[in-house]
Order: structure tokens, then C-alpha cells, then sequence
């Protein structure tokens, strides 16, 4: 079958979990035996067109705008013409979706060309702001709506996404498939060595354990939650404790909560890692906590199951579904800063109960989330939806 993929990041453009979902899912796919391209957006001195594990990649030039809408417009115009010309090429199974970004240019495509569209929703703005309080807002969601009842069948990545996506979509139930996202299996080989202590001591002091958060600074994401709890942990572990914050984007309010608490002294704010330098920030690190207000369903959690780092989170959206609460790691009440607190500290002053979680953890990732098995799942989708559509009069 031949594939048509549309997602607006996929590496080395990486803003959030669209682009490694996309890069992990489709060379499965190309295991398989199918023929997948994507149509993507240009980044840097990247090729235009470059096969990637087996992926054929089409990075598509769309022009500069101060206005992100107009910019989002540009980019489905320039994935319009390119995959117009790859369809009247050749014959294409299945196109596919992946959020309200690329929806003018997916469905405009399907209707066009009489291919079946399938969407991947992998959040929405209502959940995104909780709730829907200006223009743009309403807007985005219209957009979702209309990519998801042009879509002939919708994929969510957890239990909780199919009833968020039913209710704030107006999508019926059953046109929505669950289906998890993954991790590859090179994330659970062993990394290169490299000085241990000599990394560790760039970030604390021998004596201190490491607390982390990595992602994007949003308030979606509780990062601010994280710091009320710190001032009780580091009363608690005597001082012990230090808490890193990775991820780029503005950390100005963040760090002048840190300084207003009294706990600057035992915060350090990163900025952007590299890939190859959080491999190794995670092989120092005693624990990762995820104190999300809103979160789909959480691929970090599961990048620190296979660094053997036990994990703290809130209860928020996917994540329970994904962390198994004193199995896999700790859940704690969303937006409770005495309650992720004390989950930081039962993993802190408890290492054989940590190990423990680490381990049950590590097994959990071949049994539930991997793509080998969930790119089975994806394709058992396509291969309905092209027997429903070949039924249909279009």
C-alpha cells in the first residue's frame, strides 16, 4: 500500500510529540511493506527530499509570515501542490493526518483525488486551554472538528483522548480508534560511555540527587507546580536535592518563581539539550516528574522507562494510562503541590522501591508500546478503512 502522510514537524524540526510519533511510527510501516511518503515542512540546511528509514521525506518550502495562521495557510498550500502531484503519479491507499494544522490541505486532497483520509488527533485546544475563551481558540477547534468529520476514521493515542476528542469534536465514538504511541527500540539499547561524575557535577554536587523536568515551558505542562513542591522535598531530603529544568523557550517567570521561593540556589534552568545530551543528563538523574495539567498521554514518561529513571506525575489526561500508579511509577492528584511532593519523595528516600518501579516500568514498554505491534494496530485500521472506502460511492 502506498502511503500519503501529512505532519507539519518530523526531524530535525521537533516542537513537540508529532514529530518523533512520525519518525518512530512509519518506518515500521516501511517493514511492512509499504511505501510511505510524507510531506513536511523545510528546516535548516535539511534535504528537500531525503529517504528517511525508509520514509520518503518531501520537505516543502513555505514562505515567511509574522502571522502564524497565514503561515499555517502558505504551508497547506505548498502540501496541497506536492501531493497533488505525488497522486497523480501513482495510486495511494490511505492519507493521513496528523493534527488541525495540515487539515485544508488533507482534505482538499481526499476529495480531490477520491483517496480515504485518516486523521490523528493529538490534542486539542479545548484541552490545551481548558476550554474555548477567544477567536483563536474557536478557530483552532473548528479546525479539529472539520479534519475530524472529514476524516473516515479518527486515531487517539489513549482512552481518555477518544472521550475529549467525542465531547469537544462532536465525534462519534465509534469512528475513533485508541491506539498508544511508542518508543523505538535503539532508546532501550545501551549509550556510549562517557565520564559519569564529570557530566553529574556540570549540574549538582555529588551529594544531591537529581530531580528533572524536560519539555516544552508551557503552564499546560505544571512546571510552575513542580517548584512550589521543591521547597518541601529540599526540607525533607536536608537539602540534598537539586532540581534541573530542561527545555527551551521563555523560563523568565519560572526562574523569578524559583527566586521569590527561596530555592534559586537549587534550581538550574538548561535551556535546550541536545538528543545526545539528555541520553546522558538521564543516566545521572535519580527522578523525572511530569506535573502536567493537561497531557494527551506523555511520551517523556515513557523515554525515562527505558533510562531506567523512575517517574513521578500528575493524574492528568493519558498519563495514568501510561504510568501505572505504585507499578511503573507514581501518579499524584493534577495540580496538588503537597501531593507531587510526596511522590518525589517516595522515590527519593525509597531506592529499592524506585528500582522496583524502574523495573516493572522497563518490561511494560515491550508489552503496551511498541511501534513494531502499534504500527500493526495503525495498519489494521487502513486496511478497513480501503475495504470500507473501495464499498463506497464516492
Amino acid at each position: 500500500m502506498k502511503i500519503l502522510v501529512l505532519a507539519w514537524e518530523f526531524p530535525p524540526r521537533i516542537v513537540g510529540g508529532i514529530s518523533r510519533h512520525v519518525a518512530e511510527l512509519y518506518p515500521e510501516f516501511v517493514k511492512l511493506g509499504h511505501e510511505v511518503h510524507l510531506l513536511t515542512v523545510e528546516f535548516g540546511h535539511a534535504p528537500h527530499y531525503e529517504v528517511v528509514d525508509g520514509i520518503q521525506v518531501h520537505r516543502l518550502p513555505v514562505g515567511a509570515s509574522h502571522n502564524f495562521f497565514h503561515w499555517v495557510t502558505n504551508m497547506n498550500e505548498s502540501m496541497g501542490r506536492q501531493g497533488g502531484k505525488l497522486l497523480q503519479e501513482k495510486p495511494f491507499g490511505i492519507i493521513h493526518a496528523h493534527d488541525w494544522l495540515v487539515a485544508d490541505a488533507a482534505v482538499a486532497l481526499k476529495n480531490l483525488f477520491k483517496v480515504p483520509l485518516i486523521a490523528t488527533i493529538h490534542a486539542t485546544e479545548y484541552g490545551r486551554m481548558s476550554g474555548l475563551h477567544n477567536e483563536i481558540h474557536h478557530h483552532i477547534n473548528s479546525k479539529e472538528a472539520f479534519l475530524a468529520a472529514e476524516a473516515w476514521r479518527v486515531i487517539v493515542c489513549t482512552d481518555y483522548m477518544r472521550l475529549e476528542v467525542g465531547w469537544a469534536l462532536s465525534c462519534p465514538s465509534d469512528k475513533l480508534d485508541v491506539i498508544y504511541n511508542g518508543i523505538c527500540q535503539e532508546k532501550k539499547q545501551p549509550r556510549r560511555e562517557f565520564d559519569f561524575w564529570k557530566f553529574r557535577r556540570r549540574f549538582a554536587a555529588d551529594q544531591e540527587k537529581i530531580v528533572y523536568y524536560v519539555g516544552r515551558l508551557t503552564y499546560e505542562k505544571g512546571i510552575d507546580l513542580l517548584l512550589s513542591a521543591a521547597p518541601s522535598v529540599i526540607w525533607q531530603m536536608g537539602g540534598r536535592v537539586k532540581f534541573v529544568i530542561i527545555g527551551g523557550g521563555n523560563a523568565d517567570a519560572l526562574k523569578r518563581q524559583a527566586w521569590d521561593l527561596g530555592i534559586w540556589h537549587k534550581c538550574y534552568f538548561t535551556g535546550f539539550m541536545s538528543d545526545e545530551e539528555l541520553n546522558q543528563f538521564r543516566r545521572v538523574a535519580n527522578c523525572a516528574v511530569f506535573p502536567s495539567r493537561y497531557e494527551p498521554f506523555g511520551i517523556v514518561a515513557l523515554e525515562n522507562f527505558a533510562a531506567r529513571i523512575p517517574v513521578v506525575v500528575s493524574g492528568a489526561g493519558g498519563l495514568p494510562e501510561v504510568v501505572f500508579h505504585s507499578k511503573t511509577g507514581i501518579v499524584t492528584q493534577a495540580g496538588n503541590v503537597d501531593s507531587l511532593a510526596w511522590g518525589i519523595l517516595e522515590v527519593l528516600k525509597n531506592p529499592d522501591y524506585a528500582e522496583w518501579l524502574v523495573g516493572n516500568a522497563y518490561r511494560d514498554l515491550d508489552e503496551r508500546f511498541s511501534w513494531t505491534e502499534l504500527a500493526k494496530q495503525t495498519e489494521q485500521v487502513y486496511e478497513r478503512v480501503v475495504q470500507e472506502g473501495a464499498e463506497q460511492d464516492w
